[in-house]
């Protein structure tokens, strides 16, 4: 492993991350017999093999995964390195890994987008998608940051609330309930609900107000996204609970309204979450310090009270 190159490593990963030779050649401005070189030099440097082909595609061996954790430590530490050089230069440069869950897709652009015009040497990678999968991310270590509506249970993290995040219960504009004063929950229950699948941080929070009440909601059908759920309230499918930042254009007026139930809006929070022991990087840690410092000044940070 002495003779190991990190040239050798960079092919290597590239072919984990695109499951193809061909790929990875393509990325690295090689071609194919160069990078089949390259990998039979490194396997050669392990004294085992690193892939095994299954039809057409390259799978990894029990080294091969071994290889490509450790690999991705070396170039984890190169990018820190370099991360702090610029910084001691006075940059902030780097690529900063962030992971959200769904609903956060509606500011956290915005927010993105804020902090690069003021860091425009970082590169972002963003990667959305539902609580679980944002979760297992996290526990295999794949971002720097990842953004929660609820910070995960039974896991070791620090969690920081840095964004009002009100949920309230919306309904079509003809809907029998809209325009009533404090609707009793009771009422609430009676009605067929749209939710977000089991799990979801929005359903968990009205599931647990609804709770400490002794009722629970009546779930018509499952919807697997925000936008979803929308277009099936405005079809008079049923209510829903959402997050106030889901609906930015929908606010007043339109074919949607929001309904004066007893405990809504829910107060939470959005959370910046890493887990405990990590060490951040320089733009991660800075990103972080924005998120603390400035989303009260964001546009998505206004978020308008239900009269």
């Amino acid at each position: 492993m002495r003779h190991t190159t990190l040239r050798q490593l960079e092919v290597f990963n590239a072919i984990v991350r695109h499951g193809s030779f061909t790929r990875a050649a393509e990325e690295l401005f090689l071609t194919q017999p160069t990078v089949s070189m390259q990998i039979k030099k490194l396997t050669d440097a392990v004294g085992l093999p690193l892939f095994e082909q299954i039809g057409k595609k390259p799978y990894l061996t029990d080294a091969g995964r071994s290889l490509y954790k450790f690999s991705c430590e070396i170039f984890d530490h190169f990018a820190r390195f370099e991360m702090t050089i610029a910084d001691m230069k006075g940059l902030k440069q780097g690529k900063l890994r962030l992971a959200v869950v769904t609903t956060a897709k509606y500011f956290i652009p915005l927010m993105l987008g804020r902090f690069c015009q003021r860091y425009p040497g970082v590169d972002v990678s963003l990667k959305v998608s539902n609580r679980e999968r944002v979760l297992q991310r996290m526990l295999e270590n794949e971002d720097d940051l990842y953004i929660f509506g609820q910070p995960p249970d039974g896991v070791p993290t620090i969690a920081e609330p840095f964004l009002e995040n009100p949920l309230v219960v919306i309904a079509p504009i003809d809907h029998p309930l809209a325009g009533l004063k404090v609707i009793p929950l009771e009422r609430l229950v009676e009605q067929p609900v749209l939710a977000r699948e089991a799990g979801s941080g929005t359903r968990m929070a009205a599931e647990r107000l609804l709770a400490e009440h002794g009722l629970k909601m009546k779930v018509r059908m499952e919807l697997g996204s925000n936008e979803a759920l929308k277009q099936a309230v405005i079809g008079g499918l049923g209510i829903a609970v959402l997050s106030r930042h889901t609906l930015p254009l929908e606010f007043p007026g339109g074919r949607l309204t929001w309904l004066d139930v007893q405990g809504f809006p829910i107060k939470r929070h959005w959370y910046v979450v890493y887990p405990e022991g990590k060490r951040l990087s320089v733009v991660a840690q800075a990103f972080r310090e924005y998120l603390l410092q400035h989303s009260a000044d964001e546009p998505a940070g206004k978020v308008e009270a239900i009269a």
